[in-house]
C-alpha cells in the first residue's frame, strides 16, 4: 500500500458521491466515475470532501464508498479521505476502516469553533494520538467553512510537531499572500517542505502554482483542464497554462457557485456520462429552468472555443 507523502504533487480530484434518483448510494456509477477521473490523468482521489456530500452519509456508505472506489482504483493512485468528524472517535474510526482498506491518507479539517492557536494545536495533537501512528494526514485549512483561522507560524509548529503532517490542502481566501509566505519562511528557515494542494474550486489555480503550490484537489467536472494546466505549468510555460485555465474560466465560475455549485458540478458530470444520475441526497437545492439552460450555453462556448 503507497502511503501519501511530502513529495505529493498533481491533481488530487474531489470526487463525487453518486446517487440514485431516490437518493440511494448508486456504487456502479462509482465505477464509471472512477474510470472518467482516471481516463483524463488525474495524479489521485480525494473521497468524501465537502462537495462529496459526506455529511449526507452513514458510517457505513463512507466505508462502502471507499472501499469500492479503492477496488476499482486497484493501486493506480493515491487516494485521501476526509474523515473529519465532530467527535475524535468516529474520525479515528473511520480512517482506520479507510487505511485498512488501502487509502494513501486522511484529511481533517479542524473542528468549527476553536479559538486561538494553542487550541487548534492541541486539537491537532489529540487528532494525531487517536489516529493510528502511521496514518498521514492532510489538513484542511478552510476558514471559511470551518470558522477556525490558520496562522502561518501555527502551521511551521504543526509541521515540526506533527511528522505525519504531510499536507496542505489551502483553501483560505485570500490566500495567495499566506502561501507565499508559507513557501519563504519555510524554505528560509530550512524547514520541512511539505506538499499544498489548493482548493476553493480552484479559481486562483494559475497564481496559485505560481506562488509555490504543487497541484490542485478540486473537484471540477472537467478536471483534465486542471491536469493540463498542471502539466502546462511545470513545463515551464506558465502563459499556456493560463490560456487553458481562462477557456473554462466561466463554467468553473457556475460551478463554484455557492448553495448550488455542487448541484451544478453533478449536472455537468452527469452530461459527460460519468454518473447516471445527477442527484443530490436531500436536503439539496434544484436548478431551475434558467441555470440548465444557461449550463447549456457555457458548454456549447466552452467546445466552440476549444476547437477554435
Amino acid at each position: 500500500m503507497t502511503r501519501l507523502t511530502e513529495s505529493a504533487r498533481g491533481v488530487f480530484v474531489i470526487a463525487a458521491t453518486p446517487f440514485t434518483a431516490d437518493g440511494a448510494l448508486d456504487l456502479p456509477s462509482v465505477d464509471r466515475l472512477v474510470d472518467f477521473y482516471l481516463g483524463h490523468r488525474v495524479h489521485g482521489l480525494t473521497l468524501l470532501g465537502i462537495m462529496g456530500e459526506a455529511p449526507k452519509l452513514t458510517a457505513e456508505e463512507s466505508l462502502a464508498v471507499v472501499r469500492r472506489v479503492l477496488a476499482r482504483v486497484a493501486g493506480r493512485v493515491p487516494v485521501v479521505v476526509g474523515v473529519s468528524s465532530a467527535g475524535l472517535a468516529p474520525l479515528a474510526a473511520l480512517a482506520d476502516g479507510c487505511m485498512q482498506a488501502g487509502a494513501a491518507g486522511v484529511m481533517v479539517a479542524p473542528t468549527p469553533g476553536l479559538r486561538g492557536d494553542d487550541a487548534l494545536f492541541a486539537y491537532m495533537e489529540a487528532v494525531f494520538r487517536a489516529l493510528d501512528p502511521a496514518t498521514p494526514v492532510v489538513y484542511q485549512d478552510y476558514p471559511q467553512v470551518t470558522g477556525v483561522y490558520l496562522a502561518v507560524p501555527l502551521l511551521h509548529r504543526m509541521v515540526e510537531a506533527f511528522p505525519r503532517l504531510v499536507m496542505l490542502k489551502h483553501e483560505d481566501a485570500p490566500g495567495l499572500a499566506k502561501l507565499t509566505r508559507l513557501r519563504e519562511e519555510a524554505r528560509g528557515d530550512g524547514r520541512r517542505r511539505i506538499s499544498v494542494l489548493v482548493g476553493n474550486h480552484a479559481l486562483y489555480y494559475p497564481q496559485e502554482l505560481a506562488r509555490g503550490a504543487d497541484g490542485a484537489m478540486a473537484g471540477f467536472a472537467y478536471p483534465e483542464m486542471l491536469v493540463e494546466v498542471y502539466e502546462r505549468f511545470t513545463a515551464g510555460d506558465a502563459d499556456a497554462a493560463e490560456d487553458v485555465f481562462d477557456a473554462y474560466l466561466p463554467l468553473l465560475r457556475m460551478e463554484a457557485q455557492p448553495g448550488v455549485g455542487l448541484a451544478v458540478r453533478k449536472t455537468l458530470l452527469h452530461r459527460r456520462g460519468a454518473i447516471a444520475s445527477p442527484a443530490l441526497r436531500a436536503p439539496a437545492p434544484a436548478l431551475t429552468v434558467e441555470d440548465q439552460r444557461e449550463i447549456e450555453r457555457l458548454v456549447r462556448r466552452l467546445e466552440r472555443r476549444l476547437k477554435g
